[in-house]
């Protein structure tokens, strides 16, 4: 790897295929979109630059991926795949200006880290992507069950949903599963995000420094 600005840049090797596997999420609901929006949202699709972990310094990359990896290792073995995955998961989460530790709670919830997961409803993917956003807000020919792709249409979507409950993160996550109104999902995805993914920057420099000293 190399550090460009005092981020992690990875070329990677696409994941190992895996037999599909169904999901239990629900999916998000058609809603149309006026011009603008639907404008907006295609720019976001449509940029492909190189993933990496947008930290201010290098040892606060490797702690997050390093901490990251771990609690992942038992769901990915794969360890080139599993830091390929969780770069991505950071960088879209990111660029939609999400928590990527959240994004990891959506994933497990909708998918469980399957990458060819579908729901009854016919949602692919990681982060269970319904295909009418292909042609709402992408293209037709875009592949749901690619890691890239899936998280950059996952990301956009859920910030959309964000954009509309005016930051409300339960009614955003609702519309997200198309059960808007129930709070089973929401709860769920929250206290995945808090009880296996929640990491502060502080705390890990600190329990780094702590074992240094030992």
């Amino acid at each position: 790897m190399r550090y460009v600005v005092h981020a992690i840049i990875w070329i990677y090797s696409a994941l190992a295929l895996t037999v599909p596997a169904t999901a239990r999420a629900g999916a998000q609901a058609y809603e149309p979109l006026s011009t603008s929006v639907q404008g907006v949202l295609h720019k976001a699709i449509a940029d492909q630059a190189v993933p990496y972990l947008a930290f201010e310094t290098e040892t606060q990359a490797r702690h997050w991926l390093r901490a990251m990896s771990q609690r992942l290792a038992k769901r990915m073995p794969d360890q080139q795949a599993r830091e390929a995955f969780l770069v991505s998961v950071h960088y879209e989460a990111k660029r939609a200006g999400l928590d990527p530790q959240l994004v990891l709670g959506v994933i497990q919830v909708e998918s469980n880290f399957r990458k060819y997961a579908v729901s009854r409803a016919g949602a692919r993917g990681f982060m269970q992507v319904m295909p009418f956003w292909r042609k709402l807000i992408g293209n037709q020919d875009h592949n749901l069950f690619h890691l890239r792709t899936n998280l950059r249409y996952g990301c956009v979507i859920l910030r959309h949903y964000l954009d509309i409950e005016k930051g409300n993160l339960y009614r955003a996550l609702g519309r997200y599963n198309g059960s808007l109104g129930s709070p089973e999902y929401p709860n769920m995805v929250v206290r995945a995000w808090q009880r296996n993914w929640n990491y502060s920057t502080q705390s890990a420099e600190s329990a780094q420094r702590a074992r240094a000293q030992s």
